[in-house]
């Protein structure tokens, strides 16, 4: 896929499962506002991972729950630790805040739901949210990231990012199957 048709591609993404708004463009963002976007994305990763251990009972969804907390806060702590290295400071900006929002709406719908409803709304969530924000990552931060640190760690975490995005799609297919079993 070319870059544009890419780049177009994952703004759609965005604009339709994240609710971005359409006025700005993630490849306007410079590597602080980039860096605010990841870690703003893995916070909220881990946010989701800990209301399924307050809810679900699935040990598969749990063991997922507990990967997505220990690898994304790992990636987190060492973007933490760059932007130290590197005297800066992640900005904050209007993608770190449409998916604040966005995250705070979900949270409150899952937190209402219970038992199989849950397990599968997470999984599915996992599979589309992994699926978006790797988009933008490979398709448009990559890319525009200038800083060789900070483009070496988004490398680093994307190979993990898209393994997380295996594996909620194996949990969602699994889910369906026993649902189906189960009419």
């Amino acid at each position: 896929m070319q870059p544009k048709v890419l780049i177009a591609a994952v703004a759609i993404v965005l604009t339709t499962a994240l609710g971005v708004a359409q006025a700005k463009s993630p490849s306007d963002l410079n590597d602080l506002e980039i860096a605010h976007v990841a870690y703003t994305a893995d916070l909220i990763d881990i946010r989701y991972a800990h209301l399924a251990l307050a809810i679900s009972k699935n040990p598969a969804v749990r063991e997922f729950a507990q990967t997505m907390i220990r690898d994304h806060s790992a990636i987190n702590d060492k973007a933490l630790a760059l932007l130290k290295k590197l005297k800066a400071s992640a900005q904050d900006n209007f993608l770190s805040q449409n998916l604040n929002a966005q995250a705070d709406t979900l949270v409150d719908e899952m937190s209402h739901m219970h038992g199989k409803a849950f397990d599968r709304r997470y999984a599915a969530n996992e599979l589309a949210y992994h699926k978006a924000v790797n988009g933008l990552v490979e398709g448009v931060f990559i890319p525009n990231i200038e800083d060789p640190e900070v483009k070496a760690l988004f490398e680093e975490a994307i190979v993990i990012f898209k393994a997380h995005q295996e594996h909620a799609e194996r949990m969602v297919l699994s889910l369906q199957e026993v649902a189906s079993l189960e009419q």
